[in-house]
């Protein structure tokens, strides 16, 4: 039987199951909370029924859609500004004949995605501090006055998306790199041989053999716009950026636990699940239009 010839493989992949199942599948039950009137002390069961009452809240919260605003933009910016990158990195990467020099520029640029947002947000204060960061200190050097990045509505979002970049560019190209090593090198000695030089050579075989995986990327992108990064934004926002930075995600912890309003944290964070799914299955869509196999 197939899984006894793949009973080690099926035995590495039981504690991600686990893991799934149990932080994935078995809190589900809780969203009936968004259906409830939630009391701590009756229980998710306990609760009397609500039905609808709390998603109509919602809709009628000017405050939500603000955020939900905030949300779509930021996560816009980071996928216009953000995924072409590691693609353009990977092929850079992939064109370089000094081993060595390769690996210690992989080396710095994936280092940043295995550190905590934590880390990587107190580096970015650090660097921009009006006093002591060392931007200010080139605008200094310049004849400038000292900028508070930070509490500038205007400076947020573009620090929020470069943060982002830095952080997470690695990763991306670790994937891109991984797909170009499957493209058929007898292609690249056939273009050599027809005189291609190295940029026709990425664009009609390069580009085209990982389409694939462009295209798959391209749908999980998608499918996350209404998660624009809590970690990040939680560490990096102030009152005064608000406006501009307070995201569906920040807004949930906030009103699910500083202020106890459980059902309305709960309905908001379906209802954001709802519309990633959708998200998900008209990428999926598109992508089988442009005769691509999608994800589902």
């Amino acid at each position: 039987m197939k899984w006894r010839r793949y009973r080690i493989l099926y035995l590495m992949l039981a504690p991600v199951l686990l893991y799934y199942f149990l932080f994935s599948y078995v809190p589900i039950h809780g969203l009936l909370i968004a259906f409830k009137d939630y009391n701590v002390f009756d229980g998710v069961w306990g609760s009397s029924w609500v039905g609808l009452d709390v998603f109509r809240d919602i809709m009628s919260d000017d405050y939500f859609w603000q955020t939900a605003g905030n949300t779509v933009m930021i996560s816009m910016y980071k996928i216009v500004f953000g995924f072409p990158l590691p693609i353009i990195l990977a092929l850079m990467l992939n064109e370089m004949l000094h081993l060595r020099t390769k690996r210690v520029i992989q080396t710095i640029i994936y280092l940043p995605h295995f550190i905590s947002w934590v880390i990587i947000g107190g580096l970015v204060i650090a660097f921009l501090s009006p006093s002591t960061g060392v931007i200010n200190h080139l605008i200094a050097l310049f004849g400038g006055e000292p900028i508070y990045f930070m509490l500038e509505q205007s400076y947020f979002r573009s620090i929020v998306v470069l943060s982002d970049i830095w952080k997470n560019v690695g990763w991306g190209t670790i994937i891109y790199i991984a797909a170009i090593a499957s493209v058929n090198p007898e292609l690249y000695e056939a273009a050599v041989m027809d005189g291609a030089g190295k940029g026709r050579q990425a664009w009609h075989i390069t580009l085209p053999g990982i389409r694939s995986i462009v295209v798959m990327m391209f749908i999980l992108a998608i499918s996350g716009i209404l998660n624009a990064g809590f970690d990040q934004i939680f560490v990096l926002y102030n009152p005064l950026v608000m406006d501009v930075g307070d995201i569906i995600d920040t807004y949930v912890y906030r009103t699910g636990l500083q202020n106890a309003k459980y059902s309305y944290a709960t309905a908001i964070g379906l209802f954001k699940s709802v519309i990633g799914f959708a998200l998900i299955l008209l990428a999926d869509r598109l992508a089988k239009q442009f005769g691509e196999r999608g994800i589902i």
